[in-house]
């Protein structure tokens, strides 16, 4: 192994360094002065020639302006130290050589996430380029769903045929749905027979998910029963496993698969999907034991076969595979639209974010698309924990065949195949996944993915760096994987209230970055940290400066300098450095100024959504008043709604609780514009206004979609009447009850 050539090189970029480190200077002084001007505003008004503003506007818009500075600070360090990797796959040993890999898929509800996208994942990772013997999949199916079981049972049969479709002519693409669909129609092995065989193969495919599009009508009877019940005894089957001794002419070599559906009680505390990785990580510990773990969610497909090799260029690296906790890889979607209108392809995390962290000892762990070491999920590690048995059974539970299995690197899989040791294997899962296990343990405490949030991904690589390891960002040229991207609104803000939530449990915890971080990892590292953790506190400043200057707008009370003072200039140095900054960093990252646009536009309707009722959540988890929540987004898809999509028309057809607030917060930037105009323009003055009125100005611009939803569209997706007139009587009750309170603290 000393003697490999280079598996991986590191390139630093210096010219984005040095940027994003002059940009930070220069607007550092920038806010430090604006900081000047509001405290000397309001302290000494005649020194600065200002007219003293009534102290409560004073109050809640400086704190936005400061809440606002500080969030920004602490997102610099992504970028002081971007870097990229290249990965050299054809260095790594030979196949025998090569470590075992288990791969964990998870899934929760065959109705929001269809058996045959799930499948689609489950055959693609059972293709992976990579030796057979050495990898295992395992399906958590935390429904318990004979729908899923009778879907994975096919899938074992058609993907026989399909990896050694896959294996003979080179295909890339090993997503069957992907493969056959137009993302795939270049993929092709050059061969003269391959048409023949490529026909024979989707002709298999179609059979395959037709049989899934109509199971059994007692399968779908007792899938109805078992989701009505909400509870399932454990339940765990391999459906085929490495038999290589009886391996015949012409058979192609097969990964193991596995199905594993957890106990489930009402009574008994799931964990959401930590809890089911914990199960999978303890039932395949006794079958596979590979010592490392790609975790798959149940839409996100294998679109490149090589990037499990690419991973291992790094786990096998002497100089880092040590400390090396995970190699992530970046969450692409094959369903994203060229305008992209709800930010949906995550790209200010994966293309800005991820790469800058990435030279900060690693990024944060993602929820998927990423390959982990086990023995980093194993806490503290058993070298540490001594060898008593009794200490053991303490953290890791009761199970004398998981115990074996820390000190061992991997199972033989074809022991397995004799009837009395399946027989006696089949007991042990069941015991492993069972909901009584994990009582009186350290799992999901400080063994395995942790429990105290539902964004176990944020809190479990946070650990792992406060512990000491590193991480990896490894982002190749072709999408290592495609998933299903959220193409509705509603979606995509239900799912950011749910991060929004998960994020806060964490830091209203003994866990809080800004706490707890700062002594057991570097500092710039930290505070990355910090800033997704706080980054839900982006509603408050949102908020106030949506609804206080136009207020002040409306009773002439000027909360900005008039536009011939130098200070004004300040302002929209501010303003204006701040977006152009991001506009430069998506376009470098090869975005466009619409992309830009629209990323502008959900980060501000995310504040005024996402971030408040997830902060409202996280205030209420804290103080007992609710418990914690995990929604599943839907990956079903609307076919009017993702036609809407694919045009870049919004579509409202959401709850009326998260259109209040985006609505609510339109109509009064949209009277406060018209009417503070209007009497400006009438009684003068607007030099004054000037900055409220352009501030009221920006936000319609940018809130352009929600204008049009309100008056302008008659379809199916504009925002209800039966939201616009509450918003509307909201409204006025704001501005008369505000309009009442500054008459008196004038």
């Amino acid at each position: 192994m000393s003697s490999l050539p280079s598996l991986h090189h590191s390139t630093v970029h210096k010219l984005s360094a040095i940027i994003n480190i002059s940009h930070t200077f220069i607007h550092s002084i920038a806010l430090a002065l604006l900081i000047y001007y509001r405290l000397s505003s309001f302290l000494y008004p005649n020194h600065n020639k200002t007219v003293k503003p009534p102290f409560l506007p004073w109050l809640l818009t400086f704190s936005s302006e400061l809440i606002l500075s500080f969030l920004w600070i602490l997102y610099q360090p992504y970028g002081w130290r971007p870097l990229s990797r290249t990965t050299f796959p054809e260095n790594l040993p030979e196949d025998d050589k090569l470590p075992g890999l288990d791969v964990f898929v998870c899934t929760a509800d065959p109705v929001k996430e269809p058996p045959l996208k799930v499948m689609n994942t489950v055959i693609s990772a059972m293709a992976l380029d990579y030796p057979p013997e050495k990898l295992s999949v395992y399906l958590s199916d935390d429904g318990g769903s004979p729908v899923t079981l009778h879907a994975i049972r096919g899938a074992w049969g058609f993907a026989k045929p399909w990896t050694g479709f896959c294996r003979r002519y080179g295909i890339k693409t090993r997503c069957p749905e992907l493969y056959f669909s137009a993302e795939g129609d270049g993929d092709n092995g050059g061969y003269d027979d391959f048409q023949k065989d490529r026909e024979n193969i989707k002709r298999k495919y179609e059979q395959f998910a037709q049989g899934l599009e109509k199971p059994g009508s007692a399968c779908v009877e007792e899938d109805n029963h078992a989701r009505l019940g909400q509870t399932h005894p454990p339940f765990v089957e391999i459906i085929h496993g490495n038999d290589f001794n009886n391996t015949e002419d012409g058979k192609v070599e097969m990964p193991l698969l596995a199905y594993v559906s957890r106990e489930k009680r009402i009574d008994y505390p799931h964990h959401f999907k930590a809890g089911a990785l914990n199960v999978l990580l303890r039932v395949s510990s006794i079958i596979s034991n590979s010592p490392y773990i790609l975790v798959l969610d149940c839409d996100m497909y294998m679109n490149d076969a090589s990037s499990a090799r690419q991973a291992m260029c790094f786990h096998l690296d002497q100089n880092i595979t040590s400390s090396l906790a995970f190699v992530q890889f970046p969450q692409r979607f094959h369903n994203i639209s060229n305008n992209d209108i709800y930010g949906a392809a995550l790209k200010p995390v994966f293309v800005l974010k991820w790469p800058g962290i990435d030279g900060l000892r690693g990024p944060m762990l993602s929820g998927t698309c990423y390959y982990m070491k086990r023995k980093a999920l194993y806490g503290s590690g058993q070298e540490e924990k001594g060898t008593e048995i009794s200490e053991l059974k303490r953290t890791f539970g009761m199970s004398n065949e998981f115990l074996k299995s820390l000190g061992k690197n991997v199972y033989k899989c074809k022991d397995i195949y004799n009837e009395k040791s399946m027989d006696t294997l089949i007991r042990e899962t069941k015991l492993l996944a069972s909901c009584l296990y994990e009582e009186n343990t350290q799992w999901g405490q400080q063994e395995g993915f942790l429990y105290l949030s539902v964004v176990e991904d944020y809190f479990t690589g946070f650990t792992l760096h406060c512990k000491g390891w590193r991480s990896v960002f490894c982002n190749p040229s072709k999408p290592a994987f495609l998933g299903t991207a959220t193409t509705n609104l509603s979606d995509t803000l239900v799912q950011g209230t749910r991060w929004t939530s998960g994020l806060l449990e964490v830091v209203f915890s003994r866990f809080c970055p800004l706490i707890y971080g700062p002594s057991r990892m570097p500092i710039l590292q930290t505070i990355c940290y910090q800033h997704l953790a706080f980054q839900p506190f982006y509603c408050l400043p949102v908020f106030l400066l949506a609804t206080i200057p136009q207020l002040c707008l409306l009773n002439h009370i000027q909360l900005y300098p008039e536009v011939s003072s130098p200070w004004f200039i300040l302002f929209s140095f501010v303003f204006i450095s701040s977006l152009l900054k991001y506009l430069t960093d998506i376009v470098l990252a090869g975005g466009t100024t619409q992309m830009w646009w629209n990323e502008w536009r959900m980060w501000m309707i995310r504040s005024v959504t996402s971030y408040f009722y997830g902060t409202l959540n996280g205030i209420c988890n804290f103080l007992g008043t609710k418990k914690a929540n995990f929604t599943l987004t839907s990956k079903v898809a609307n076919e009017e709604q993702f036609e809407r999509y694919l045009k870049g028309k919004f579509d409202f057809q959401a709850s009326a609780m998260i259109l209040y607030p985006m609505v609510s917060l339109v109509i009064l930037n949209l009277v406060s514009f018209t009417w503070g105009f209007a009497s400006v323009i009438a009684s003068g003055g607007w030099r004054e206004m000037f900055g409220q009125i352009i501030l009221s100005f920006h936000i319609l611009i940018v809130s352009y979609p929600i204008i049009e939803g309100m008056i302008l569209r008659s379809d199916n997706g504009k925002v209800p009447r039966s939201v616009t007139v509450p918003c509307l009587v909201l409204v006025m009750i704001y501005l008369s009850f505000g309009s009442i309170v500054l008459m008196y603290v004038k």
